[in-house]
């Protein structure tokens, strides 16, 4: 067996994969984001990644099936600053949704420019940058920062736990911007030593490379064998994207969970001041990405709203034509990363009228997302990296409206595959590629959902008009957000 575990946004996940790469059995545990200021979002590494981690692993591990390999994966980038024994000295903070370092961003940009930091980076500096993060960190919390001897993400926490390694994969690395050289490949040791001097810097592995083998502490603590081979992992979207095979150039994963992730396979980089542009999961490549600060939360957050479940809203918003009866939603309920990379944009409901009920509303949200994955997919494409293939993965494929409403809205079929919920599948998957198993046949597609013409149509004209509402609300938008923030 191989065994892929997964830590989440809102949820951690396992399963153990044969040779052919069936799932065989699963594991879940819900957890919490904490979100102690207004965009601020953290983890406790401990009461999280590693609680989690380990009920999987014993439950998984308890089946009684041989595991050959463990791969692991998590949401990123996010820097958990740990002391030199691996210990966590405060909550993660996590990837872009956390807007904390505003100041610092304009800090670093300004000190070694914009088209240079994309060129050398290939990603602007954004909340998405680790960078600002750290220094962010060692203006506000400076004890914290005095102890850190570690930077850690949720992979590479696990990896060390399990094994000792203090190692990161070049995905992840080249995240950590500006503190990463796209082209050289390895860590730009003189920004790195601007952005947090003294720090020592993680080594530099592939996601499917073994470096260490389970300890026979880690092992009493998960029930796993001691001496399994442990890979270094990646981050999730990455690892999702091995679950399906997006391996040839320009096949774009779609993710649709809790946070919308896009990802495009390059064989160059194709540097874009509205994406972030990063090593990919195997030497030689390259991936143009792209990120909504929300898209299940706003869900999850109408829902909770109104009542009801998701099967009955979604069953009702299918009765709704396309348009929500003249309602147009900006999701921007937590700012918005790419390709705006503005954190005090805000949500907007435009066109609300006594008549308007429920399901228009959430069928409004789901198109709102929609017109999002088309303005990102057009930033690709702006960049050189038109979509060859989409594939749609994550909860929000489950009964098929949501990506019927974005196939309609960005004209473009979308592949499913077997295993939509795949992220700890493309662990095992990496796992398998460790070990030199062939895993070509794993996770086929199974459906394509192909757009509507005449929805299309439908759609164009109220996609005009979203990327207009946006210019037209910004500075209010703007100033709400402040508010927000002095009164937090």
């Amino acid at each position: 067996m191989l065994l892929g575990i997964d830590i989440g946004t809102s949820a951690s996940k396992g399963v153990l994969a044969d040779h052919r790469g069936r799932v065989l059995r699963r594991a879940e545990r819900a957890h919490r984001v904490s979100m102690p200021r207004p965009g601020w979002f953290e983890h406790d590494a401990e009461t999280v990644w590693w609680a989690d981690f380990r009920a999987i692993a014993r439950e998984l591990g308890a089946v009684g099936q041989p595991i050959e390999a463990l791969a692991v994966s998590g949401i990123g980038p996010c820097l958990l600053p740990a002391d030199d024994g691996g210990q966590p000295l405060r909550p993660a903070i996590l990837y872009g949704v956390d807007t904390r370092a505003g100041l610092e961003i304009a800090e670093l940009t300004d000190e070694l420019g914009a088209d240079t930091v994309l060129e050398r980076s290939g990603s602007p500096l954004t909340s998405q940058a680790v960078g600002p993060k750290l220094r962010w960190l060692a203006r506000h919390e400076p004890q914290v920062w005095k102890d850190t001897r570690m930077l850690l993400m949720a992979s590479s926490f696990l990896v060390h736990r399990l094994t000792g390694r203090y190692v990161l994969d070049h995905q992840s690395a080249s995240q950590c911007v500006p503190m990463y050289d796209l082209v050289a490949c390895d860590w730009a040791r003189d920004w790195a030593d601007s952005v947090a001097p003294g720090l020592p810097l993680p080594e530099l592995a592939w996601p499917a490379e073994i470096v260490g083998h389970l300890t026979a502490r880690a092992a009493a603590e998960t029930g796993l064998p001691a001496g399994l081979p442990v890979t270094t992992g990646t981050i999730d979207a990455w690892a999702e994207a091995a679950g399906i095979g997006a391996r040839e150039p320009g096949d774009t994963m779609i993710m649709y969970g809790t946070t919308l992730f896009l990802t495009q396979v390059l064989t160059a980089p194709r540097p874009h001041p509205g994406l972030w542009t990063t090593r990919g999961t195997r030497p030689g490549t390259y991936t143009s990405a792209a990120g909504m600060a929300t898209s299940g939360a706003v869900t999850e957050w109408l829902r909770t709203l109104v009542g009801g479940e998701f099967g009955d809203l979604g069953d009702a918003a299918s009765a709704v034509p396309p348009g929500s009866r003249g309602l147009l939603v900006l999701p921007y309920f937590a700012g918005e990363r790419t390709p705006l990379f503005d954190p005090n944009a805000r949500g907007v409901i435009a066109g609300l009228t006594l008549t308007h009920a429920r399901a228009e509303l959430y069928r409004a949200v789901l198109e709102g997302i929609g017109y999002g994955v088309r303005h990102n997919l057009e930033a690709m494409a702006d960049a050189g990296g038109a979509a060859a293939r989409l594939i749609a993965v994550g909860g929000g494929t489950r009964g098929g409206l949501w990506t019927r409403i974005v196939s309609d809205i960005t004209g473009l079929p979308q592949q499913l595959p077997a295993e939509t919920i795949g992220a700890a599948l493309g662990d095992a998957r990496l796992a398998a590629e460790a070990l030199g198993l062939p895993t070509a046949d794993w996770n086929p597609i199974v459906e394509t959902v192909e757009p509507d013409p005449a929805h299309t149509a439908q759609y164009d004209r109220y996609y005009r008009h979203y990327r207009t509402l946006y210019e037209s609300t910004r500075a209010t938008a703007h100033f709400l957000a402040a508010e927000q923030h002095r009164t937090s």
